[in-house]
């Protein structure tokens, strides 16, 4: 957030929020307090931030408050608290810091996403600045470049690693785009090098641990205003990282229908340039920094009540530097795939900003939201106008999504475990694993080559998308490629040679890596 706009903004959210509790029953108001109160108090019993000693004594102060408000004082304590949450979420971007980072200390960046020993970065800087070469940028690049000209951007990736965002910001950078303002959890926040780039290039911190409605409510509108600002965002319609490693396939409809409201607020404000686009966008890793964290927490079933992952991968720098000195030294790629914008009602956009229809035929979107030149709300619209907008996103994601190596030769280990166990769920298939002969090479290539066929021909048909390393090469040089991967990074193997047979360590990344590639026919394949 600007300075400039930070009170601005600060006043309008707050106002925004309290006047819409007000226009509900009376009494909602001290309700929607005493809500929140409880799971403050609850959020409180849990660990808590160094920077939040002072919370309990508030919160008591609140509850005091609460007790014995008249209306008036009751709607100053609503004002106070909800203007409390918004400095809460409000990021610190500064345009000067970001034009330092990213243009005149490059290094800066690539010291963070190498993790590289400072000392040896001065003396090869050249050294700091290879996370270029290994970023491989495809799809609409210039088409998002003309859009964020023409209106507000909205890039809704895939997500598999806290990485994302800051691997997504460098992106940005690299082809040219804006800074892209999102929401990123505060747990990301405590590593003090780490927090510094989020805060100063575009981050907004989201706690997962406040549950009360009052909260998602300011957070929703801190979004809605700040893209009727002009701010470009970056969401991730999953809402969270994928625990499973799948290519999401249900999508978060809150922030994406907070784009549509802030359409119709630049309506009525009669803003030169109103409207928002949204391009779905792929983010593929040879190897997930933190998969074995996740499909953990996915297998145990409590990606709900746990939500947040404080102790992951992410959060030990040692791991992001293994992880990125490995990455560089097999040449792998982070491919980053932009696919066709769209309007918030899910309409493809041409270069010209404008929406058009399956035939290429300009569409009036002011339309669906507009009856005798006035804007009209209507929630219930609204809702299926985003759930449609969320079809399109779902199936744009699954169509631009890049499979690499990994996902082919783990996509071929878990279905040939699989047979191994006919009948078995999936937990005694992930215990009895392969057995000690693991399985004989010739087999796994065999399944390799099969599956090739029909990621291609899938490909060919615009099904999905191939990372370069997986066209035209041979089942043996995909598996000898994936195999390196697997050797280089993970404390247990997905899958590794032993003479003419393959073996499998762990069988929970194995299956992380498959699930990839699920949701594309393929299995019968195997």
């Amino acid at each position: 957030m600007r300075a400039e706009h930070k009170q601005l903004t600060r006043t309008e959210v707050t106002s925004r929020v309290l006047d819409q509790l007000e226009k509900r029953p009376a009494g909602v108001l001290h309700d929607v307090l005493a809500d929140t109160l409880y799971h403050e108090r609850m959020r409180l019993n849990g660990p808590r931030y160094q920077w939040e000693s002072g919370d309990p004594a508030y919160w008591g102060k609140v509850a005091k408050r609460l007790d014995s408000a008249n209306p008036t004082a009751l709607r100053d304590l609503g004002k106070e608290v909800i203007a409390r949450f918004v400095d809460d979420i409000m990021g610190s971007f500064d345009p000067r810091m970001y034009r330092a980072v990213t243009s005149t200390v490059p290094t800066a960046l690539g010291l963070l996403l190498n993790s590289l020993d400072p000392v040896r970065a001065l003396k090869d800087p050249k050294q700091a600045l290879r996370l270029a070469d290994n970023v491989a940028i495809h799809g609409e690049t210039e088409a998002v470049r003309r859009l964020s000209q023409k209106g507000t951007v909205v890039v809704t990736p895939t997500h598999l690693s806290n990485l994302d965002s800051i691997v997504l910001g460098y992106t940005a950078y690299l082809v040219g785009l804006p800074p892209l303002t999102y929401g990123a959890g505060l747990n990301l926040f405590t590593n003090r090098l780490i927090g510094f780039f989020m805060n100063h290039l575009g981050a907004y911190r989201i706690d997962r641990r406040k549950k009360a409605e009052l909260y998602k409510d300011v957070l929703k509108e801190y979004a809605t205003y700040t893209m009727e600002l002009g701010y470009h965002h970056l969401f991730f319609p999953g809402g969270t990282r994928s625990r499973s490693g799948s290519v999401e396939r249900r999508l978060k409809k809150g922030l994406l229908g907070s784009a549509l409201t802030a359409y119709q607020h630049n309506l009525e404000s009669g803003k030169r340039q109103p409207n928002l686009y949204f391009v779905p966008c792929d983010i593929s890793y040879g190897l997930v920094l933190e998969a074995e964290t996740l499909i953990e927490d996915y297998l145990k079933d409590v990606g709900k009540s746990r939500y947040i992952i404080i102790d992951d991968e992410f959060s030990r720098l040692e791991r992001i530097a293994s992880f990125f000195r490995d990455l560089m030294a097999l040449d792998s790629r982070i491919h980053i795939t932009f696919g066709e914008p769209m309007d918030p009602f899910g309409n493809r956009v041409d270069f010209q900003g404008r929406s058009v229809d399956q035939r290429g035929r300009p569409v009036d979107i002011t339309r669906y939201v507009m009856r005798d030149g006035k804007v009209v709300h209507d929630a219930q619209r609204d809702h299926e106008y985003t759930s449609e907008l969320a079809d399109h996103l779902v199936g744009s994601l699954a169509r631009i999504a890049r499979m690499q190596s990994t996902h082919v030769l783990a996509f071929a280990i878990h279905l040939l475990t699989r047979k191994k166990h006919p009948g078995a769920d999936l937990y005694r298939v992930l215990k009895e694993g392969a057995g000690p002969t693991g399985f004989v090479l010739s087999d796994v290539l065999a399944a390799v080559e099969r599956l090739l066929v029909g990621i291609r021909e899938r490909a060919a048909a615009g099904r999905l998308g191939l990372a370069p390393d997986l066209e035209g090469k041979s089942a043996d040089e995909v598996v000898g490629q994936a195999l390196r991967y697997f050797a280089s990074y993970h404390r247990n193997r997905a899958a590794w040679r032993e003479g003419d047979r393959i073996q499998c360590d762990s069988q929970e990344l194995a299956y992380y890596y498959h699930n990839r590639l699920t949701g594309y026919g393929l299995e019968d394949l195997v």
